[in-house]
């Protein structure tokens, strides 16, 4: 039997080390300044979209590691509106897995605990109640994030090819709008 060689690449490995740095950065210091400014509802509503962009996020990934591209080779035969990006997600399902379910999934994971934490000590509660209250809290933060991303993980199964073709109708907008290029088309760059 054959054994394979690994293929590490490692300029996505830096990439994406340099990116969370920055994405977990950002999220935390947005979240921190809006906790600290905020009553108690909008604190909570906060957290849940913290909780709810990772779990978002874990449908994306998952669905692109399960899609299928040639559904999409038709579609963008005919130029079809996100199409071809559809066909770059699915190419680079190992990338956009490992951005969505890890990099985005685990820092929501860690940025929706440190929001709980301010949240505790916005309510000023202290002593023994306080590690009660931190310990029910985050028994239902766990709960909602671990029963959220089961029920998404079907969901992105099971509804794979809707959930890349939106994603791929969205990197499309920001192709056409913004000008940025997630995934450029390697082809055309070898040909030029």
């Amino acid at each position: 039997m054959k054994s394979r060689s690994l293929n590490i690449n490692y300029k996505w490995l830096v990439n994406a080390s340099i990116f969370s740095f920055i994405l977990a950065v950002v999220l935390n210091f947005s979240s921190d300044i809006l906790l600290k400014k905020s009553n108690i509802i909008i604190a909570f509503f906060v957290l849940l979209l913290i909780v709810f962009t990772g779990i978002l996020f874990d449908i994306i990934g998952i669905a692109v590691a399960t899609g299928n591209e040639e559904p999409f080779h038709s579609m963008a035969a005919n130029k079809v509106l996100g199409a071809k990006q559809s066909i770059r997600l699915i190419r680079n399902a190992n990338i956009v897995t490992n951005f969505c379910n890890d990099i985005v999934g685990d820092i929501c994971g860690i940025v929706s605990g440190a929001a709980l934490t301010s949240i505790i000590l916005k309510l000023s509660i202290t002593g023994t109640k306080s590690t009660i209250y931190t310990t029910i809290f985050g028994g239902i933060l766990s709960a909602i994030t671990i029963g959220g991303k089961a029920i998404g993980k079907s969901f992105g199964i099971y509804k794979s090819q809707s959930i890349v073709y939106w994603v791929g109708i969205f990197l499309a907008w920001i192709e056409k709008n913004i000008g940025i290029n997630i995934f450029p088309d390697r082809r055309n760059k070898n040909r030029k």
